[in-house]
């Protein structure tokens, strides 16, 4: 499976703040007006499945040399447009007029989205595969061709005082969750460093509330990443318990380490784990998270390139993968535990049929009903499907299930896992 297909954790690139119309940095050479629009060029002329904007922007954007603010803004807003506005475009115009035409695009939209007919956009926004493979509504793409929200997950108790300093924000249904609209680099603040908040969106904080660990426990988060949930998990525990972080990269597990040391996260420890039946240890947890590598539909808001790159026969390999992954992992919970699987895509093959194969296969686990964070008040379900209108952020599957007793299951029949 290409490495392309399992996005990496979501690094968001803040606008920086321009400076003032009428000052120039003397130490600068002189503003070539349209460089942002020749950067935003040369980076949509070179992505691709294998090389993402996104990637390409941070490198390029890193590579400028002395690229002013404004440039960067600039440039960042336009490769992100093209990508959002593709299916609108005149591609028969060269590139540069087709940015020209996606920004104008954006602006149309956030000054009167209703100026957009819904069968406009259910024609023009999406690839035609995803209609098979989605139930895709005028609402789910009228949020998606919105630019995306930045939304901070903070330490518990520092919500109203980190909202006061920062500003240009409002909080939502979820009790850390913060939206940031300013156009600061958060990732400078004092605040961000201490480890009073972190970058996450709000569908992923939506999963770690569903799984709810406990002060005490033992969890495993199986497909880790660079530790989002991790941390997430170790906040829920208060530091007490034990988490193993795991993950098939070594890469990213040095980054989890760098994030857990920032964010002051002891009690864990992280082990490669290749996603096959040898597990990175003997424990058997109270709770098994396992966010597992998806062709990540729920987060085509802050990535739109990514629509462009997914095929219907990624979703298919992706939930063999899937199946495998939860196969695999649910030796490791024990009598009573919570098995809770995780998705930021929304196709059926990777969510409903992936927790149906499960609960076919596994009649020692039963489905375990919680409760939806964005809807408390509704009753508790066994599977959670966040959409990016409901959510204000990304788009989320959640499945959960309780281990009742021990059972020896043979293993399915399915592909073998690929290396990422």
């Amino acid at each position: 499976m290409p490495a392309s297909r399992l996005l990496p954790a979501y690094r968001p690139i803040r606008k920086p703040r321009p400076a003032p119309a009428d000052f120039e940095d003397p130490s600068l050479p002189p503003r070539d007006p349209l460089r942002w629009l020749k950067l935003a060029t040369t980076i949509v002329e070179q992505a691709s499945r294998e090389r993402p904007a996104d990637t390409l922007l941070r490198q390029h954007l890193r590579d400028a040399g002395r690229l002013s603010n404004e440039d960067a803004a600039q440039t960042s807003q336009a490769v992100f447009a093209y990508f959002r506005w593709l299916g609108w475009l005149d591609t028969t115009l060269k590139l540069e007029s087709q940015i020209r035409s996606a920004l104008e695009f954006t602006a149309k939209y956030a000054a009167n989205p209703k100026s957009f007919r819904d069968a406009d956009l259910l024609a023009r926004t999406l690839p035609p595969w995803v209609n098979d493979a989605v139930p895709v509504s005028a609402a789910w793409l009228r949020t998606i061709q919105a630019e995306p929200t930045l939304w901070l997950r903070v330490k518990p108790g520092r919500l109203q005082a980190l909202a006061q300093v920062l500003g240009h924000n409002r909080t939502c249904p979820l009790p850390d969750a913060l939206a940031y609209f300013g156009e600061e680099d958060l990732f400078r603040r004092p605040e961000f460093h201490a480890g009073e908040f972190e970058i996450q969106d709000v569908a992923s904080q939506a999963v770690g509330m569903v799984c709810g660990a406990k002060p005490g426990e033992t969890w495993w988060d199986a497909c880790a990443g660079e530790g989002g949930k991790t941390l997430h998990l170790s906040v829920q525990m208060q530091g007490k318990g034990m988490i193993w972080a795991s993950d098939r990269a070594e890469w990213r597990l040095k980054k989890l380490k760098l994030r857990t040391a920032r964010a002051q996260c002891f009690n864990y420890r992280a082990a490669q784990w290749e996603g096959g039946a040898k597990l990175p240890t003997k424990t058997r947890f109270d709770g098994v998270l396992l966010d597992a590598p998806c062709t990540g539909l729920g987060t085509w808001q802050r990535n739109p390139h990514a629509r462009w790159t997914a095929t219907p026969e990624d979703a298919r390999e992706l939930a063999a993968v899937q199946k495998q992954l939860l196969h695999h992992a649910a030796p490791a919970v024990k009598p009573g535990g919570k098995l809770i699987y995780s998705v930021c895509t929304l196709t059926r093959a990777e969510t409903e049929e992936v927790a149906a194969a499960f609960q076919a296969a596994h009649p020692e686990f039963t489905p375990l009903p919680l409760p939806n964070p964005f809807q408390t008040h509704k009753p508790a379900q066994a599977q959670h499907c966040l959409w990016p209108q409901g959510t204000g952020g990304g788009g989320m599957f959640i499945a959960s299930w309780r281990r009742t007793e021990q059972v020896e299951v043979t293993p399915p029949t399915a592909a073998p896992l690929s290396p990422q």
